[in-house]
């Protein structure tokens, strides 16, 4: 006897005490899909017999149900269910998650019960006990349908029993397995030639054959298929040929189509219900007037077979007609197909007398792409991976397209008005220009960002975010950042080198190509590192670009913020000028037209270190730097003077003296990094990352391509652009490792801080996965600064090598993955709260305990 359920259901297994659900349980379902209230009871009472938990027990198993069923997981019930209390709760719970109740009833023998009953020591309870469960399911069969059942199976004997197999049947919604390409067409509401228009414009060939009736033939010459979003019939011209196109094409495989509320309106009409005849359908009727009734037949079979909405593409894509909520997404329910064909109403009406509709797509949070119609816009509306195409065809709008998984938009203009809107189509934000999207993303949701978090990145798979990490991250964003939707990336932290075993070094380059070398890596790239301050500088081509692709008016071409978000300068008008010349330096080198783009967002250094440090530079270490100047000159001066009245300090002044000498290199060593700045010509930008522009990450490009494009564009202001010199080095040639040897000596002889070794590919992959993506490797005199002035003393060097970096290369690794996540995210077009998901990742993480001098 072959039993077939559907893969997602709840299935509660019917009968008397003995009549062998248990074992069914164990032999057709896995252990965790199975939840015995005997089990349930041990768990709160150490005893599977002890009646005085029932209670307590139901309250656990119900809770795991729901669990489960929440999730998405078949749920198998293994209890007495007999008593019609007991089982409305269960079909209660699988309503509440979209699930389709199955009842399996085990109508065996009670002589059968009895005596299994008897065979086991732990169920010595009364005859009378079976003898009433086994009356109370008789009395239930005839009414387990009208309490919700939506699959009876009973059966009646243990031969029964044993010849049972069980069939798992994906819900008639489930179309996970099929990928596309799909076209996805809005509301056509009776409009044929537009759409007969839009489906050659997206490539189909369509070919009319009018034997007995004309029938259509569609195809793509690369295999793509048509999904229509419902409402395919009222208000306008030609309802009954956009229903025999429908209607060929998904028989022919070549479309899939979902009900709309107007389709469904029709479909009760066609079956002799009472509809009201308006909104449209009387222009329906009127047409169909001309139609054989075989032809209405067909029309009536079609509409009662069209499934609510499909999952699609292993559940990255949802189609509806009047889109659906996470938690009803591939479920089965008559709520979920009264909400995927209406929505969701306030129970208000506005000031056209049309219903208020509640709009779920501002709390969408769902993985899958959600795209829908029902409710006429202007223009095709994004809203957290959710997409209304329907622009109001049959109003004189549009009708649109959408590619998928291009997603791209296409779309046809209607030919006229075929009917006067009730409500007009205005765009939602007319009055600021912003999109649905820049709207909502005005405000930020708390829950997005705190509590302990796991985040997906293309990079790495998944990373904890701790709960109290986020809320330091959280503290730093709300009181000191800039406008969140500039912040669409922060840069990552650089791990040093190894430890060196250079005589008188903590770091050294020959460790940094070793680290490199072992992981396979042929060449690197050497970019001199400026003592400057990280920046971020995002820039665009006028005011437009800047409110159409980030969403903020009247806030300029754009920012320069630090590496924790916020604003670098507090004269805006410094800041203004900073962001023009770096314009006028990509004009006058036709970026824009180059990189078909009119934003970019690039990563730099700012010197001197920094405009914001500056200042506590030079007032707070340069005062403590001059009181302890002072107070060892005024020791030199005494310890002098004791020795010319005699007394021996000949192993005191030494010593002070070399602390003077020590001190006079640590000053210069700051010294080299700070200068006055007066005006925008005392500064240096020195950008080494492009880091994406309109539809590209530039993560792809080798690093040798951004030192050349950035170097072009610093020469058409080299007073404040700064280009970074890098050598290329071979590691498979002693002589190219020596070369960088050298070069790195000259740099920090120089004063320079150091140089960022860095693998020639973007991002590459080592044995472990993802390589460090640069690492530094600093001079003798600037760590002279991180470390204190007497670093370099052999005991103190000797101490401060055996400073660990499994942490921070650890956490260098997962904010690069961050860091390019959200950039990917927002260059996808991802709602702001998802960028800022990985933006706040990194600044939590920057509260991670590592060693900062790292």
């Amino acid at each position: 006897m072959k039993i077939t359920i559907p893969e997602l259901s709840l299935v509660v297994l019917i009968g008397p005490s003995g009549s062998g659900k248990s074992t069914f349980g164990r032999t057709h379902f896995k252990s965790t899909e199975v939840i015995s209230s005997d089990f349930c009871r041990g768990l709160v009472s150490d005893d599977e017999n002890d009646q005085s938990a029932t209670k307590e027990a139901f309250e656990v198993l119900h809770f795991v149900a729901s669990k489960r069923l929440a999730a998405g997981k078949l749920t198998v019930i293994d209890a007495t269910s007999v008593q019609p209390e007991s089982r409305k709760v269960l079909v209660e719970l699988a309503r509440k998650y979209h699930c389709l109740p199955v009842a399996i009833v085990f109508n065996m023998p009670e002589k059968l019960c009895q005596e299994r009953n008897q065979a086991r020591p732990d169920r010595q309870f009364g005859l009378h006990v079976v003898r009433n469960q086994v009356g109370q399911l008789r009395r239930s069969l005839r009414h387990l349908k009208t309490e919700g059942f939506n699959h009876i199976f009973t059966l009646t004997s243990p031969e029964q029993v044993t010849s049972v197999e069980i069939e798992r049947q994906p819900l008639w919604n489930n179309r996970q397995h099929e990928h596309g390409p799909f076209d996805i067409i809005g509301d056509i509401h009776g409009c044929f030639e537009e759409t007969e228009q839009l489906l050659i414009k997206l490539g189909y060939t369509i070919n009319r054959s009018t034997n007995e009736e004309m029938r259509f033939q569609v195809s793509h010459p690369e295999g793509r298929k048509v999904i229509f979003l419902g409402d395919l019939v009222d208000r306008g011209p030609a309802t009954p040929q956009v229903l025999r196109l429908a209607m060929d094409m998904t028989a022919e495989g070549t479309a899939l189509c979902v009900p709309g509320n107007h389709d469904v309106k029709l479909m009760r009409h066609l079956q002799g219900k009472d509809v009201s005849l308006k909104h449209g359908i009387v222009e329906t009727l009127e047409q169909l007037k001309q139609e054989s009734p075989s032809f209405k037949q067909r029309v009536l079979t079609f509409l009662e077979g069209l499934i609510s909405h499909y999952l699609l593409d292993d559940g990255k894509l949802v189609v509806a007609h009047a889109g659906l909520k996470q938690e009803m997404q591939g479920r089965g329910s008559r709520a979920v197909r009264e909400f995927a064909l209406y929505g969701e109403t306030t129970g208000e009406t506005d000031e056209f007398g049309l219903p208020i509709r509640y709009n779920w797509a501002e709390d969408y949070r769902g993985k899958a792409l959600v795209v829908y119609g029902h409710t006429p816009v202007p223009e095709p509306a994004w809203l957290n991976a959710t997409l209304n195409i329907d622009t109001g065809c049959v109003f004189g709008g549009k009708l649109t397209a959408l590619r998928y998984p291009e997603k791209e938009l296409v779309s046809v203009h209607a030919q006229r008005i075929y009917c006067e809107p009730i409500r007009p189509l205005t765009p939602l934000n007319h009055h600021t220009g912003l999109t649905v999207q820049q709207h909502h993303d005005d405000i930020l949701e708390i829950d997005d960002v705190l509590g302990k978090r796991l985040i997906e990145t293309r990079l790495q798979p998944k990373m904890t975010i701790r709960e109290e990490n986020a809320i330091a991250a959280l503290e730093v964003m709300s009181r000191f950042a800039a406008n969140p939707k500039w912040l669409i990336y922060l840069p990552p932290t650089m791990s040093p080198s190894e430890t060196s075993k250079e005589e008188g070094y903590l770091e050294h380059p020959a460790e940094a190509f070793a680290f490199y070398r072992k992981e396979g890596i042929e060449q690197v790239v050497c970019e001199e590192k400026h003592m400057g301050s990280r920046a971020v500088v995002i820039v665009c081509r006028n005011e437009e670009a800047a409110q159409r692709r980030f969403g903020v008016i009247k806030e300029g071409i754009g920012i320069c913020y630090t590496r924790t978000g916020r604003r670098f300068f507090d004269d805006a008008q410094l800041e203004a000028e900073l962001l023009q010349r770096v314009q006028q330096a990509l004009e006058a080198t036709h970026f824009w037209e180059k990189f078909e783009t009119d934003w970019v967002c690039l990563d730099c250094e700012l010197l001197p270190w920094s405009v914001k440090a500056q200042s506590l530079v030079l007032k707070q270490y340069a005062a403590v730097g001059a009181a302890s100047q002072a107070a060892l000159q005024q020791t030199l001066t005494a310890l002098k003077q004791a020795q010319q009245r005699g007394i021996d300090t000949s192993t005191i002044l030494p010593t002070y003296q070399h602390h003077q000498a020590l001190a006079q290199r640590y000053i210069n060593a700051y010294r080299h990094y700070c200068w006055p700045v007066n005006s925008i010509n005392d500064l240096k930008l020195a950008p080494f990352h492009i880091l994406a522009t309109e539809e590209n990450v530039h993560n792809t490009k080798d690093h040798v391509w951004h030192m050349q494009t950035l170097a072009e564009i610093c020469q058409a202001d080299e007073q404040i652009l700064l280009a970074t010199p890098y050598l290329v080095i071979n590691l498979n040639n002693a002589a190219s490792i020596e070369q960088g040897i050298q070069w790195w000596q000259h740099l920090t002889s120089q004063g320079g801080e150091g140089m960022v070794v860095k693998p020639f590919d973007f991002i590459t992959t080592g044995t472990r996965g993802i390589l460090q993506p640069a690492i530094k490797c600093r001079g003798p005199e600037y760590l002279r600064i991180i470390y204190g002035m007497e670093y370099d003393v052999p005991a103190n060097l000797n101490r401060l090598r055996a400073r660990r970096l499994g942490a921070k290369r650890s956490l260098a690794l997962r904010e690069f993955s961050l860091s390019m996540e959200s950039l990917e995210r927002f260059v996808r077009g991802e709602p702001l709260r998802k960028v800022h998901e990985c933006v706040f990742g990194v600044l939590a993480l920057e509260s991670e305990p590592v060693d900062p001098r790292l």
